[in-house]
C-alpha cells in the first residue's frame, strides 16, 4: 500500500490481526453491567438508524484520552445514539459535563436514554440540537478540555478552527473516521469529503499550534494536543 506521502508499506496478515486485536482490546475493559448493556443498546439503535457508531477500540481511546486530560468539560460534534458519549463520560471526571451537538433531536433522545441506562446523572450531559457550525460559536472560548469531532467530513477544517478556540492550552481535539474506509490513502480519484480529510490531516500535522498523532483504531482517530502559548 502506498502511504499518503508516497512511502510504501506492506500490510501483512500478522499486522492486520494485531490491529484487529488492538481495536477489540478495549471491549474487555471491566465495566459495571448497566454500562455494558447501555452500550449494546446504543449500538443496536445506531444500526437501526443506519448510523456507524465508534468501534470498541475508538471508544477505549476516547475514555483514555478524557481521563488523561482529567476532562471536566468535553464538546462532542455528532451525538449519534450516544455510544461515543458513554465512552467519553466514562473517562471524564465524576463532575464533568459533556456538551453534545447533533442535527437530529430524535437521536439525541436515544442518547439521553442510553446515558441514563449507563448510570450517568442527567446533569452530566447537555444536549444541543442544531448544525455544529451554528452552535459552536456560542460555546465559551478556552472552556473545554477535549473536543471530539464526528460530524460532516466536509466541515472538518471548520471544526478544527472552532476547536482551537474552544480548547484550553493542553486540551485535545479528536477526529473520528479519518481513514474513510481506506480511501484517504487510496491513489484513485476520491470524492470531496475524502479530499477534505486529506487536507485536515496535512493541516493538523503541519500546525505549530498542535502536537498530533494518528491512532489506527476503528476507522482512524486523529488526535492533537493544543500547545501552550
Amino acid at each position: 500500500m502506498r502511504g499518503p506521502w508516497g512511502r510504501e508499506r506492506a500490510i501483512t496478515g500478522n499486522r492486520q490481526a494485531s490491529w484487529a486485536f488492538a481495536d477489540a482490546y478495549g471491549a474487555g475493559h471491566a465495566e459495571h453491567a448497566e454500562r455494558s448493556a447501555a452500550l449494546r443498546w446504543a449500538h443496536d439503535r445506531a444500526r437501526e438508524a443506519g448510523l456507524r457508531p465508534v468501534s470498541d477500540g475508538t471508544g477505549a481511546a476516547l475514555r483514555l484520552l478524557a481521563a488523561a486530560v482529567d476532562a471536566k468539560a468535553v464538546a462532542e460534534i455528532g451525538t449519534g445514539t450516544g455510544v461515543s458519549g458513554i465512552h467519553l463520560l466514562h473517562g471524564m471526571r465524576p463532575d464533568g459535563v459533556l456538551t453534545t451537538v447533533d442535527t437530529e433531536p430524535e437521536c439525541q433522545q436515544i442518547a439521553r436514554q442510553a446515558f441514563r441506562a449507563a448510570g450517568f446523572a442527567g446533569n452530566r450531559a447537555r444536549f444541543i440540537p442544531g448544525h455544529a457550525l451554528d452552535v459552536l460559536p456560542r460555546l465559551a472560548d478556552g472552556g473545554y478540555d477535549l473536543v471530539f469531532c464526528d460530524g460532516d467530513r466536509l466541515e472538518s477544517l471548520e471544526y478544527l478552527e472552532e476547536s482551537l478556540r474552544l480548547l484550553r492550552p493542553g486540551g485535545l481535539v479528536c477526529f473520528e473516521g479519518v481513514f474513510a474506509d481506506g480511501r484517504t490513502v487510496d491513489s484513485a480519484a476520491q470524492p470531496a469529503e475524502v479530499l477534505r480529510l486529506r487536507e485536515l490531516l496535512r493541516t493538523v500535522r503541519d500546525s505549530p499550534a498542535l502536537l498530533p498523532s494518528l491512532l489506527p483504531v476503528g476507522d482512524g482517530l486523529l488526535c492533537a494536543v493544543k500547545r501552550e502559548g
